[in-house]
């Protein structure tokens, strides 16, 4: 089972046990969040597609903690003037476990989508 999810503005595809980084939530180490803008859910070899949701579905995650990016080194230069000017950026993201898809109300889903 797995399911594609959207959260700041990146899709991710996750299942359960997985580990996974996200652009940074407001969120203790130890919460639990629900991520609800789930775009695709399969289950058992039957996905179901949302327009643009699938109604009902949720990820549940757990907050490992917050974790830096690899550094982005940028560089500005101007020909003949000696300016140059070295900085570094680490984007801050949010470490998540993966701990379920909600099954009860994706079963009813595919059923659904199938049947329709």
């Amino acid at each position: 089972m797995y399911a594609i999810v959207e959260t700041g503005g990146h899709q991710y595809k996750v299942s359960p046990g997985m580990q996974l980084d996200v652009e940074r939530l407001d969120a203790e180490p130890g919460a639990l969040v629900e991520l609800d803008r789930v775009l695709l859910v399969a289950h058992e070899g039957e996905p179901a597609v949302g327009r643009p949701t699938v109604p009902g579905a949720r990820v549940r995650a757990r907050v490992i903690g917050e974790v830096k990016g690899d550094k982005i080194v940028v560089f500005r230069y101007k020909a003949k003037s000696r300016y140059r000017r070295k900085t570094g950026h680490r984007q801050r993201y949010t470490r998540l476990a993966i701990e379920e898809i909600v099954e009860e109300i994706v079963e009813e889903i595919v059923e659904e989508i199938v049947a329709g």
